[in-house]
């Protein structure tokens, strides 16, 4: 059982009770707020109140969240594709459609399940029995590289890299439009979309830092083909990003307000290239995942 509790301040009065707790604890879905409230574990000052309760200044909100009952996470005999394998890290090529860990409606079939099988008991357990070896992750629909942790201390190194933003990240994708420049790089703070939490946005008051540079690689007539390299690592960040300054990437039902031409499956978004410090050796490690059939074949049509 975890515990939460917060004084309001003066940004946050006025705010519903269940869209602030959205927006504060972001791995909590709003439906979930709602039934935590109408089952009466969410308190302020004392008192238990409604969902459509407006804060104010100095109010007390105390609440607390039931562990998690998770699931036996089973071992499947998944192909997987292995860009790199020692004694302590894998560096796998993730994909189309394929969701990294367990959750809800996805407790097979997940690169998760696929690693367990391969690395039987040899994967990290610092993110639980649900993300085992999960030191990051993308998207569901995008595919390329992601790193593996087989123990504990490789997984503290990389998270520690990754968390100071030292890990080499480039990727490759296809947008709208032609950008005004070869090259640049869009700072924008990412923080989660205030009238849809599934979503992310830019967001200048409350996000956290984001930069993204980009290069493009080709021009098309409707379209260019760039390469992204996060300095930061947000949710969502390219696909965000790319959409703020006007060129989303091609697919993205998400973030574009384009429907595409093309019987795509998601965004055009490939993690192509991956670079760290080895936990073990210190010496930098740099792996690249070829881009994927389909990718390659857009590039032709779009020729």
């Amino acid at each position: 059982m975890k515990h939460f509790s917060c004084n309001i301040g003066l940004e946050d009065a006025d705010e519903r009770i269940d869209k602030w707790i959205s927006s504060t604890i972001e791995d909590l879905s709003r439906s979930y707020i709602q039934k935590l409230i109408k089952d009466n574990m969410v308190f302020v000052n004392g008192l238990p109140k409604k969902a459509s309760y407006r804060l104010k200044v100095d109010d007390e909100v105390a609440f607390q969240i039931p562990d998690a009952v998770t699931l036996p996470i089973q071992a499947q005999d998944i192909p997987l594709s292995i860009l790199y394998e020692d004694d302590d890290i894998l560096i796998v090529d993730k994909p189309k459609g394929m969701v990294v860990h367990p959750a809800a409606g996805h407790y097979s079939g997940t690169l998760v399940n696929a690693i367990m099988f391969h690395c039987k008991d040899r994967l990290s357990g610092i993110n639980g029995v649900m993300r085992p070896g999960i030191v990051h992750r993308i998207d569901k629909d995008t595919t390329g590289s992601l790193i593996v942790c087989k123990n504990d201390i490789a997984h503290n190194i990389v998270a520690k890299q990754l968390k100071e933003h030292s890990v080499t990240r480039r990727y490759r994708a296809i947008v709208y439009g032609r950008l005004p420049q070869e090259e640049g790089a869009i700072d924008a703070p990412i923080g989660r979309d205030k009238k849809d939490r599934k979503k992310m946005s830019v967001d200048m008051v409350n996000g956290k830092p984001a930069v993204t540079h980009y290069k493009v690689l080709k021009e098309f007539k409707e379209y260019t083909y760039v390469e992204c390299q996060l300095e930061t690592g947000r949710t969502h960040q390219i696909r965000v990003h790319m959409a703020s300054i006007g060129h989303p990437l091609l697919g993205d039902d998400v973030y574009g307000s384009h429907k595409s031409k093309f019987n795509l499956q998601g965004q055009t978004l490939h993690a192509m290239t991956i670079g760290l410090i080895h936990p073990t050796t210190g010496e930098y490690l740099e792996v690249s995942a070829p881009l994927p059939e389909y990718f390659e074949h857009l590039l032709s049509i779009l020729e």
